[in-house]
């Protein structure tokens, strides 16, 4: 079994890390011409929340981990214009919708606590 590592740890990376999984699996369903477009945008921006989150634990405890989760949060943002964009669309359900703009509202909450605590 491999070792787990810090970041495993920390609720927010595993929402996040939940969210980039559910992206993935929602997109393989996207019309082919949104390849490169829709899809390609909304996997990049959903990775990067997780992303980010490890590689700014990796390299600090400070203000520079701050940094990468203020990106996280911003990553964040522009998924949810994304998933706002393919229900607008049709391309996904409002169920569809709904359930990731859940998960993807209680990431941007421990986003904010993680970051707060962080600069106290």
């Amino acid at each position: 079994m491999r070792e787990q590592k810090a970041y495993h740890k920390l609720i927010v990376w595993q929402k996040a890390h939940e969210f980039a999984k559910d992206i993935y699996q929602l997109t393989a369903r996207f019309p082919r011409e949104e390849q490169y477009g829709l899809t390609s945008q909304l996997r990049r921006a959903a990775v990067s929340v997780a992303a980010n989150i490890v590689e700014g634990q990796a390299k600090s405890k400070g203000p520079e981990f701050v940094r990468f989760l203020t990106i996280s949060k911003g990553s964040l943002a522009e998924s949810e214009y994304y998933l706002e964009l393919a229900l607008e669309l049709a391309i996904i359900t409002k169920d569809e919708f709904n359930r990731l703009e859940q998960l993807r509202q209680e990431t941007a909450f421990l986003l904010h606590q993680l970051i707060e605590s962080l600069r106290r």
